[in-house]
């Protein structure tokens, strides 16, 4: 049996969102800025697609600006609060995703901006008290603390954060890739200055993806060379994908109560089968809880073991797909820059498996029989 269980990597394309992209890659050809009769209708369907997905967020359309997706919003917001908005300080944290991590450290590095982080404890949980005496001295700041963590699954209070940030005048950014499609957003609730979204995420196509930008928020184009996206992003649009994305999210928001509790029961089921089935497993950050972690997402930590240094290899033999950190730095040997924030015992072996609507307990529970078949057919190391 072939298990896909690293959908936080990204997920299946659905049917029904490529049949809604195909007449954009065949009969809907024209430019989308051309005025001409074969340009029109594709421009027509971007500004269709960002009404949908700001009536979504409860924001307008003119707070939507189309990117290639999350690394590339995520980079758009916090340099653009850097170069536009006055900011001359980041709070953020080492357990963001490195398209966050990466940018502010550069910045950092440039002297653009001081950068402090948050503390947080053993399970990677952040000390909001901290983070309010950070915030009550210094100069203008940025927080960047992503809702849902993509490897071990922690999630941060957007709606807290955002009180907390705004109560001292700084702006607040979430990297919400892992989140966006799973959990309902409503930016006039949720003090927000910036959030972002990728389509590949949410069963959408790849290479395509969205920043929200607060009306009150007025920065300069990331990108020059063109007037698209309002000015805002040089470049021809992504057209087919832009449509495809706005698909794949209303597909999700249409059933999102019924595959969350469908996610959270495989969820469960996978703890409960590990728990009894391997001796001394763990679970990395709060990746246990169904309710403080991010239901897709499930971090196992393994006792020192034989064949933890080949273990992802023995999954990927068995036909079963996970990662071991970060799918963004498979392929390094840096291992995961998470797990090392956390003080993990480094002779434990990490695996990261990913649910998504489509996965189903045949699979949960073909993983979990060879996972814990390996574990019993080996000498513990020592």
């Amino acid at each position: 049996m072939k298990v896909y269980l690293d959908n936080a990597a990204t997920t299946r394309l659905d049917p029904e969102v490529l049949q809604h992209m195909l007449p954009y890659l065949t009969e809907h050809f024209g430019n989308p800025s051309s005025i001409h009769a074969h340009g029109r209708p594709v421009r027509s369907a971007i500004e269709q697609a960002r009404k949908k997905i700001a009536s979504m967020l409860n924001a307008t359309p003119a707070e939507i600006f189309f990117t290639s997706g999350g690394t590339e919003a995520d980079n758009m917001a916090i340099r653009g609060s850097v170069h536009s908005l006055g900011v001359k300080r980041i709070i953020s944290s080492p357990l963001e995703h490195h398209a966050v991590l990466h940018t502010i450290e550069h910045l950092a590095q440039e002297g653009l901006a001081q950068l402090d982080f948050v503390q947080f404890d053993e399970q990677g949980v952040i000390d909001l008290n901290h983070l309010e005496n950070l915030l009550a001295n210094g100069p203008k700041t940025l927080i960047s603390l992503m809702h849902g963590n993509n490897e071990i699954g922690n999630l941060n209070d957007l709606d807290t954060i955002g009180h907390l940030a705004h109560k001292y005048g700084a702006l607040f950014h979430s990297d919400t890739v892992q989140t966006m499609g799973h959990y309902r957003f409503d930016v006039r609730k949720t003090p927000i200055d910036f959030l972002v979204g990728s389509a590949h995420k949410f069963h959408g196509p790849k290479g395509v993806g969205f920043i929200f930008i607060n009306q009150s928020n007025k920065i300069n184009p990331y990108i020059q060379g063109g007037s698209q996206e309002r000015n805002m992003r040089g470049g021809t649009e992504n057209v087919y994908g832009i449509v495809g994305m706005a698909k794949a999210l209303e597909l999700c928001y249409q059933e999102l109560d019924e595959h969350e509790k469908h996610i959270k029961t495989l969820k469960e089921r996978m703890i409960s089968q590990l728990r009894s089935g391997i001796q001394g497993v763990e679970f990395n950050g709060t990746s246990d809880s169904l309710e403080k972690s991010l239901y897709t997402v499930l971090s196992v930590s393994l006792p020192p073991h034989e064949i933890n240094e080949m273990l992802l290899f023995n999954l990927d033999i068995q036909e079963i797909s996970a990662s071991g950190g970060s799918a963004c730095t498979s392929g390094s040997n840096a291992g995961s820059h998470v797990i090392r924030a956390l003080n993990r015992d480094q002779n434990r072996a990490v695996v990261r498996f990913s649910f998504c609507r489509n996965t189903s307990a045949e699979e949960v529970d073909h993983a979990c029989k060879v996972l814990i078949g390996l574990y019993a057919s080996q000498s513990v190391g020592v």
